[in-house]
């Protein structure tokens, strides 16, 4: 028993050996020069090769969304690599339907450049811009959420569609770390050109959560790149059910600022979960789009109440509530904005209540 486990144990340390030097030699040793990255056969740029499609791109201003900073795990930097990518990799297939994988659709983070690449972009992605920004105000809205405002560098403005997002750039604020780029919806008015603001959770041990929420302070600069998503109201009149928790506020308080402007007329209702009564917030400002809004319904739900806080609304989960709450489901479009947990089980929701699966829009904050 000793002698196998001795045996795997060095049969390990070999590999993890191997491993090391294989990262080692990519990074210190091989040496694959200056390398040519065609875009849309439009526009060539020379980059050092060994790094990453994505850390290329990002060198020359061209912005591609990636919510986890380029590791790998949300799989949002896709783009298509006609020529000189390489062989696909096993941690892109997770992210790439069949379709995708035919029409050579790639994740820039998981492709080194070593050698010249021919690339499409969509040319939406080519006008995204970075943003120098001011930290103007901070606000405590619960326990492990807040509300940070940011004001753009002198005269700058951002055009953005209600429920996009942005991707803040995290400066290495300690030991050993790295910029990170991390993708927050905008929770602020598209009016407002000059700002932006942003409802951010605290993530336990989260690079750029804990830089915000421990390390940025009111009159600090960062820089903001965007705007991205697909995630906006559909250009119909069909009612709306929004469905949301935490910072999933995020969105759907941007498009109800948008529903205003515009004097949109189209009937809504906002389920909005949370755990327990402090876990509730801007909970009076939503409530005016109620008096603002011709046809609009906030319908705050919580889980556990407390008896101490004399909570007189809806208790349980929010799905529950929406699945009591809401009447012919079918005839409305549905946006979610959460957690994928909370998105998966309001998916299955909605579905039993007989809402397409093709009206069922979401946001999902992994």
């Amino acid at each position: 028993m000793v002698t196998v486990f001795i045996s795997v144990l060095v049969i390990s340390s070999i590999g993890g050996v191997l491993a090391l030097l294989l990262v080692l030699s990519e990074k210190f040793i091989a040496n694959y020069g200056i390398c040519t990255v065609d875009i849309n056969a439009e526009k060539q740029i020379e980059v050092q090769g060994g790094q990453s499609l994505l850390s290329c791109l990002v060198e020359e201003d061209i912005f591609i969304p990636s919510a986890c900073g380029g590791r790998g795990t949300c799989g949002y930097c896709k783009l298509k690599v006609i020529e000189g990518g390489g062989l696909l990799l096993p941690t892109e297939t997770p992210f790439l339907s069949d379709q995708e994988q035919k029409d050579d659709i790639r994740l820039s983070c998981q492709v080194k450049v070593r050698n010249d690449i021919f690339i499409e972009i969509e040319k939406e992605l080519l006008s995204v811009r970075q943003y120098e920004c001011i930290c103007s105000g901070i606000e405590d809205l619960t326990h492990d959420i807040k509300l940070f405002k940011f004001g753009l560098a002198g005269s700058e403005e951002i055009d953005f569609i209600a429920g996009q997002y942005v991707q803040l750039l995290t400066p290495v604020y300690f030991k050993g770390g790295e910029e990170v780029y991390r993708a927050y919806s905008v929770a602020s008015d598209p009016l407002n050109k000059g700002a932006i603001e942003l409802i951010i959770r605290l993530v336990p041990n989260g690079i750029c959560t804990t830089y915000c929420f421990e390390h940025l302070s009111i009159g600090d600069t960062i820089l903001m790149n965007g705007p991205y998503g697909e995630f906006h109201l559909s250009d119909t009149e069909s009612p709306m059910v929004f469905i949301a928790g935490g910072s999933g506020m995020a969105p759907i308080r941007c498009i109800l600022s948008h529903m205003l402007n515009t004097g949109s007329k189209r009937k809504a209702v906002y389920y909005f979960g949370a755990n327990k009564v402090s876990e509730l917030f801007m909970i009076d400002e939503i409530k005016q789009f109620e008096n603002d809004l011709d046809d609009f319904r906030f319908v705050p739900v919580v889980a556990l109440p407390d008896p101490a806080e004399h909570w007189t609304g809806l208790t349980g989960l929010v799905t529950e509530a929406v699945e009591s709450d809401l009447e012919n489901a079918a005839d409305y479009e549905a946006y979610l904005c959460g957690s994928p947990g909370m998105i998966e089980a309001s998916g299955k929701v909605l579905a039993k209540l007989g809402v397409p699966e093709g009206k069922i829009y979401f946001d999902s904050f992994a």
